[in-house]
């Protein structure tokens, strides 16, 4: 149960940085570098929810059935 709730979270934290880079790309007109820090910030959670959800199925915190 507790790691349905820190991916449901991380992924909001993935779109927030999304719709952040969205916006800088917006204000900045494409001149800054913000929207590349959020999109890199972005990238960086997505491999961490990758490598959290290996572990989860590695140490079996995330139940591995097949389908039925």
């Amino acid at each position: 149960m507790v790691i349905k709730i820190i991916v449901v979270l991380m992924l909001l934290v993935i779109l927030g940085s999304l719709f952040s880079a969205l916006v800088f790309l917006y204000r900045d007109q494409g001149q800054g570098t913000r929207t590349a820090k959020a999109l890199t910030i972005r990238i960086t959670l997505s491999i961490s929810l990758f490598l959290l959800l290996m572990a989860g199925f590695y140490f079996n915190i995330i139940p591995s059935t097949g389908l039925r």
